[in-house]
């Protein structure tokens, strides 16, 4: 028995996904009068990242159960103290981390997210969860909100926000990264710069996709 399979967290995270997966079907149906031309520039976009993700304030933009189960089985396995999340939404990614870290013994998930209305549902949810104790979600800009008041050294990294800015912010935490240390990209494939950059040995990383949207990378 573990944290993220018995109750609270358990049955949180079911009416969760049921509810993601509503709101995605709804999101989907909005994209139908917008251009594949349109979509790629705003989802690459460094400038137009803030006023998109406000559009979409009310949707979950959640990982797979797939990958949720993921990130949990690799704070395990890795015995995470410190993660950092790049994207809270409404908590699904920061519940099944933290509930890795509650079995883990303890630590800290530090999150960011600049929607106020998504960081207030994400923090009820988490406190429903029994987990509040384990969660830090900073307000703001992940660029200025990173940049300070880290650990010396973090575990494991979760990349869930503007895909475009998935470089900056791995360069902003890369040297906090201890040796072994794993970061999670979801939805990668929006930007080629990331992939190019943790793909190449020679910056220290080796990296491998996982199912059609995450990339898992290794810091050497």
């Amino acid at each position: 028995m573990t944290t993220l399979t018995t109750p609270p967290v358990a049955t949180l995270l079911a009416q969760l996904f049921a509810d993601a997966e509503q709101s995605s079907t709804v999101l989907q149906q909005m994209s139908v009068n917008m251009s594949a031309e349109e979509r790629s520039r705003l989802m690459t976009s460094k400038t137009e990242y803030r006023a998109m993700y406000e559009r979409m304030k009310d949707f979950h933009l959640a990982v797979s159960p797939a990958t949720g189960q993921l990130l949990y089985l690799l704070a395990r396995s890795s015995k995470a103290r410190w993660i950092v999340e790049f994207g809270t939404s409404f908590g699904i990614s920061t519940l099944h981390l933290a509930a890795a870290l509650r079995d883990n013994g303890g630590g800290r998930v530090i999150s960011t997210e600049f929607e106020a209305s998504k960081i207030a549902k994400a923090q009820a949810n988490i406190a429903a969860a029994g987990l509040a104790d384990l969660v830090e979600i900073r307000a703001g800009d992940a660029l200025q909100t990173l940049a300070s008041g880290l650990p010396e050294h973090i575990d494991l990294v979760l990349l869930d926000g503007a895909k475009a800015l998935y470089p900056q912010i791995l360069t902003l935490l890369e040297p906090r990264l201890r040796p072994g240390a794993l970061i999670v990209a979801d939805n990668a494939d929006w930007c080629p710069e990331y992939l190019s950059q943790v793909r190449a040995a020679a910056n220290g990383y080796l990296s491998v996709p996982f199912e059609s949207d995450v990339e898992l990378t290794l810091r050497l």
